[in-house]
């Protein structure tokens, strides 16, 4: 069965840039349909790029001082129902477990779609004093939620994530946690994946069941839809409140803990997917590629091969201490139809060896970023050649797609202007008056949302002040409206 063939028969009605993500994946060897419709299996080299960034921002988490821990996978389904809003928003997507061991279960048990409540219970045993605050917890786990639509490392069944939680004294102290971990995902996502990104405020009907306010970063990929990259989100004192988490403070009174929880997840993977790549295939970051350089050796005679090999090899032990290297030395196959391999798997950097370059001491690179050939460079400091090179294909990377997002990000006046600039995709940039009812009237007429309040508008506006684009009342609050995943 062909890609394309596979593609249609898991998922018969893919957009445009949901059918190059999941062309992309399959060819890439990064995922695979389950048998279990809405699940994807992550293949070695697609859960590689997710271990790289799983270090990354693991190493990010536990220097601000957070430590790792672990939750069960089952909730009782009482403790989603200890929260209203919670269990409302959560309802439609859970999976329930009503038979175990062979008879039915006492209390059916939730499978994880989130996890604040089975940790508020734990906290509340926890947590006695004001000493005991704070707690910074995270977790790396699965999580399942019953989709309807779902889309490979877009939307599926069940992915991997981080969720963090953290418990504080005060309002100050939690609010100050919770922007202070968008912040990192911000920097893991434009310092580590090359994707820009917007920050900013979620509206009230896109917060997070059972926060006070949620905080975003919304990525915009190349088929010009938004895509949520992650959130933060303060919970105030509400699953404190459902679950009696509450501490002694300094003045001997009884207080409710402020909380946070924040989270980002495979969806990542998608988005690098989507915002770097080309009719070639994928092109990978250099700090997030599981691979970032691959060695060609390139022979027409056997007896050429060891001469070849020997040297791929000495080239190899010199860059392995800086890089991820690896040599392609499969004999089944053709130099030509290597470079098409790792060129669809979006290695940074190739380097092609053959006996001339041998004898003229230099080697052939190509950077994946470009796609341009660089010729005859010496293998007398090829390490620090290869090194500048890494940082400058990141950078480039990024700049491509900061370039795009500026191209795509247009101010709005008016529904008019709207309705003709969401057709080809981007960022909208245009006053809302805050009301839901206009908010509701753009996602029915047009499958558009208000992605965020940005902290900070993308593009220059001179206008402190304007007038709501669908109904036209004064307006002071600039959002950002796309069509999204």
């Amino acid at each position: 069965m062909t890609t394309t063939q596979n593609i249609d028969a898991q998922d018969k009605d893919l957009d445009h840039g949901e059918s190059i993500l999941a062309k992309i994946a399959l060819e890439a060897e990064l995922a695979d349909y389950s048998p279990v419709k809405g699940c994807m299996v992550i293949r070695p080299y697609g859960y590689a790029i997710w271990e790289q960034v799983q270090s990354s921002l693991d190493k990010m988490i536990k220097d601000t001082g957070h430590q790792n821990a672990y939750f069960p996978l089952f909730i009782p389904e009482s403790f989603l129902k200890k929260e209203a809003e919670h269990v409302e928003g959560f309802a439609p997507e859970c999976a329930v477990v009503t038979y175990g061991g062979g008879k039915e279960l006492e209390e059916k048990l939730v499978v994880r779609p989130t996890s604040e409540t089975i940790i508020n219970y734990m906290l509340s045993k926890w947590i006695h004093s004001y000493r005991d605050l704070p707690v910074l917890l995270n977790q790396w786990a699965n999580i399942v939620r019953w989709e309807m639509r779902t889309r490979l490392f877009l939307r599926t069944t069940e992915f991997l994530w981080q969720e963090g939680h953290t418990a504080h004294a005060t309002f100050e102290e939690a609010n100050e946690e919770t922007r202070k971990m968008l912040e990192i995902y911000k920097t893991l996502s434009e310092q580590f994946l090359a994707i820009p990104v917007i920050d900013g405020i979620k509206t009230d009907s896109q917060r997070f069941a059972g926060a006070v306010t949620t905080y975003c970063i919304e990525g915009l990929m190349k088929d010009g839809k938004a895509l949520q990259m992650g959130t933060s989100h303060y919970l105030g004192q509400n699953f404190a409140r459902a679950f009696d988490t509450k501490f002694q403070d300094q003045n001997g009174q009884l207080q409710h803990v402020h909380q946070t929880s924040w989270g980002v997840s495979t969806r990542l993977i998608g988005a690098i997917i989507m915002t770097h790549n080309d009719e070639k295939g994928l092109k990978l970051p250099p700090k997030i590629a599981p691979v970032q350089i691959i060695i060609v050796p390139i022979y027409k005679e056997l007896q050429e091969r060891e001469l070849v090999l020997s040297k791929c090899k000495e080239i190899l032990s010199s860059l392995k201490d800086d890089f991820r290297v690896k040599i392609d030395d499969r004999d089944q196959f053709t130099p030509g139809w290597k470079f098409n391999h790792w060129e669809i798997k979006g290695v940074p950097i190739r380097i092609n060896l053959g006996p001339k370059d041998i004898a003229n001491n230099v080697v052939e690179i190509v950077r994946r970023d470009t796609n341009q050939k660089l010729k005859n460079i010496p293998q007398d400091g090829l390490k620090q050649y290869l090194l500048n090179l890494s940082t400058e294909i990141q950078e480039t990377l990024f700049t491509q797609a900061k370039d795009f997002q500026a191209r795509n990000t247009f101010t709005v006046t008016n529904e008019d202007e709207f309705s003709k600039k969401i057709l080809s995709g981007g960022f909208l940039i245009g006053f809302w008056c805050e009301n839901t009812t206009c908010e509701e009237i753009l996602k029915q007429k047009y499958k558009a949302t208000i992605r965020c309040i940005p902290f900070k508008l993308p593009v220059d506006q001179m206008k402190e002040e304007g007038y709501c684009i669908v109904c036209n009342k004064n307006s002071k609050q600039r959002v950002v409206f796309a069509k999204a995943y």
